[in-house]
């Protein structure tokens, strides 16, 4: 029998100036990838330097998490952007991140648009690709983590793009897919997110809010690390892991 592998990634680095987000100290330990934001939507170069670091401490896959220029909104509102101009932005962020983790003496290894970028990839294949291509011009052994179907069926046109689909435990599922996305993460259940977790990691399933079942063939799972619980969670995901047999690995060891 194959032994069950999946990520275990977080979107950190999110803090700024004085502005402090998420818990990236107390969930790093838990995780195999991290997806650090560019300073865009969030982040600062000394966060970036620091979030690098504390995952190089612990053997965590960097991916860099771009997002649109919008730290007042948190890069979740919508601009009128270009295919062209998405691209650059992504690849801004990108060179960034991976000037500290060379400095650090390790590599990237995946990319995570973020909020409204994220969005906007899944709604327009056009932007889409022009981002994948520009990945592909700069490192085609960069894991693209995609976070809906429409992402992931787009990367599939790509010979040489290494796509990796994601699922989310500590959020909702609607019957047609789509995350029920809120404004602010609400506690759930410890039991039901672990539960959630192993549904997917196992089964590729989860039950979506209206009690029936739809596919979720994810390989990397999010949880938030900004959410109120998410230490909770993590530390019952590596329990359910280690019982259901389960490995939790990096990317680079999925793609």
């Amino acid at each position: 029998m194959t032994r069950t592998r999946i990520d275990l990634n977080c979107d950190m680095g999110e803090s700024f100036g004085n502005w402090e987000m998420g818990r990236d100290e107390e969930v790093m330990p838990y995780i195999t990838s991290a997806n650090v934001a560019g300073g865009f939507h969030a982040g600062d170069p000394h966060v970036m330097r620091e979030t690098v670091e504390l995952a190089a401490d612990y053997d965590v896959g960097v991916g860099v998490h771009p997002g649109f220029p919008d730290k007042a909104g948190f890069g979740r509102r919508t601009m009128d952007a270009s295919p062209e101009e998405v691209r650059d932005y992504v690849l801004y962020q990108l060179g960034a991140l991976d000037a500290f983790a060379r400095r650090r003496g390790t590599r990237l290894t995946h990319v995570k648009p973020h909020g409204a970028m994220y969005t906007m990839l899944s709604d327009s294949p056009e932007h889409a690709r022009a981002v994948m291509e520009a990945i592909l011009e700069v490192d085609p052994e960069l894991v693209y983590l995609a976070t809906d179907s429409n992402i992931y069926e787009t990367a599939q046109e790509f010979d040489d793009v290494r796509a990796v689909f994601e699922g989310y435990v500590d959020l909702r599922y609607n019957a047609d897919r789509s995350l029920i996305v809120e404004k602010q993460l609400t506690p759930k259940p410890t039991d039901e997110v672990v539960e959630r977790f192993v549904d997917i990691a196992t089964e590729g399933v989860v039950e979506a809010e209206n009690g029936e079942t739809i596919e979720v063939p994810a390989e990397s799972i999010c949880i938030h690390g900004d959410g109120p619980n998410a230490v909770e969670y993590l530390e019952g995901i590596h329990e359910a892991a280690a019982e259901h047999d389960i490995e939790l690995a990096g990317l680079d060891a999925l793609a």
